[in-house]
């Protein structure tokens, strides 16, 4: 049991420092990523293709397992990845959302 909760520990902390290394935008460049040269929706773009490719793994990582060739240990790592990924997919996408209907519904 120890054990899948340092698993955990290391995974959530495995993402967070992932999460931490995407420096936030800063207000005077709000289209420009600093230092990588990026714009927006290229960051956007390759958030969404991480978190495919993180379910991909996932997936495959969860056949590995039924076939004998990985552990369960590596399956609830490779899920819980995908799992915060695509969390972090939906929640910019609620961000994006309210930001629309907040302008939309401003008075003119």
């Amino acid at each position: 049991m120890v054990s899948n909760i340092s698993s955990a520990l290391n995974a959530y902390q495995a993402a967070l420092s992932r999460i931490g290394a995407q420096t936030p935008v800063k207000e005077s460049t709000p289209v420009q990523v600093t230092g990588s040269g990026s714009t927006f929706s290229e960051m956007v773009k390759s958030s969404i293709e991480e978190a495919q490719d993180l379910g991909k793994k996932s997936e495959q990582t969860t056949l590995a397992a039924i076939q004998g060739r990985a552990s369960a240990q590596d399956v609830v790592l490779a899920v819980s990845n995908a799992e915060l990924a695509l969390d972090t997919v939906v929640a910019f996408r609620d961000t994006a959302i309210k930001a629309y209907q907040s302008i939309f519904n401003m008075q003119i």
